[in-house]
């Protein structure tokens, strides 16, 4: 039978990317946001996140099981680092790496800046749409699943008292 740590692990490793995309796909779908590029880059550690912690409530072998969270706690660290890097693009604090986060700008003729503003993405990764105290949804996502993971994962190395 697993021990109390470890049941806590295990549902923290499903709720938390859970809880995440019910919040990025509700502000989504309800809220009118757009993603752009980088937040889709951060949503799929999350989805693999779940799929993990799910596994691991229905392998049979405890050691498996463990294994499973601690891979479910390391895909929500990499949402997280990703989440870090997409709020530092937001933030001005380096260059994004993708198209949405640059500026159509660059030279060359007439036509080859129209083609380059018309094919640029609707959502710019460089400009959140949503922010709260200054922190946005990365910052956000960073936050919460940088915590969360490393919660899970001190979680996983408690040992039982006797």
């Amino acid at each position: 039978m697993p021990d109390a740590s470890f049941r806590l692990a295990r549902w923290g490793a499903l709720l938390l990317p859970a809880a995440l995309m019910a919040g990025a796909l509700g502000s989504q779908l309800f809220g009118g946001l757009i993603p752009c590029e980088m937040c889709h880059w951060q949503r799929w550690p999350h989805y693999t996140a779940i799929a993990l912690a799910l596994l691991a409530f229905v392998v049979p072998a405890m050691g498996m099981q463990r294994v499973m969270v601690a891979l479910a706690a390391f895909a929500i660290l990499t949402s997280g680092a990703i989440g870090v890097f997409h709020a530092g693009v937001e933030y001005h604090w380096w260059p994004g790496i993708t198209a949405c986060a640059s500026t159509p700008g660059g030279g060359g003729s007439a036509a080859d800046m129209l083609a380059r503003v018309l094919h640029a993405p609707v959502v710019a990764c460089d400009m959140p749409q949503w922010a709260w105290m200054g922190i946005s949804l990365a910052g956000f996502n960073a936050l919460f699943s940088i915590g969360g993971a490393l919660t899970i994962l001190a979680l996983l190395l408690r040992r039982k008292s006797a």
